[in-house]
């Protein structure tokens, strides 16, 4: 993957992130893959999962990109979110390129940060 895409990557879900924080639903939502777009149909329905099961995302107090990693093939970029009550998750933004080159997010993974885990290593 050239340092091209990953720069593009980053940019999409930068992108999607301040549309949260916006509550711009309709860029939001065009960021999406079409899968994902034809399952939510519309921009607000798409919004509103996110406010729901994506909590972290939707309204993080600060974010740190940790780069891309590919899993089952696919971009995902990593990233840390502090959440408004200062709890870390990391997510994973799973990509998919289209047929224009451009990407699009494909999905996301929210995982839970163990504190312990890291300052054991």
């Amino acid at each position: 993957m050239s340092t091209q895409d990953e720069k593009a990557i980053r940019a999409v879900v930068e992108r999607q992130l301040q549309a949260f924080q916006d509550n711009d639903a309709t860029t939001a939502f065009s960021l999406a893959c079409p899968e994902l777009q034809r399952q939510f149909r519309r921009p607000h329905a798409f919004m509103e999962m996110i406010k729901t099961s994506y909590r972290p995302v939707y309204r993080p107090r600060s974010v740190v990109f940790e780069g891309v990693l590919h899993i089952q093939q696919r971009p995902a970029l990593q990233l840390m979110l502090m959440t408004q009550t200062g709890t870390l998750v990391r997510a994973l933004y799973i990509m998919q390129q289209q047929s224009d080159c451009s990407w699009r997010i494909a999905g996301c993974q929210l995982l839970p940060v163990n504190i312990e885990d890291r300052h054991r290593r």
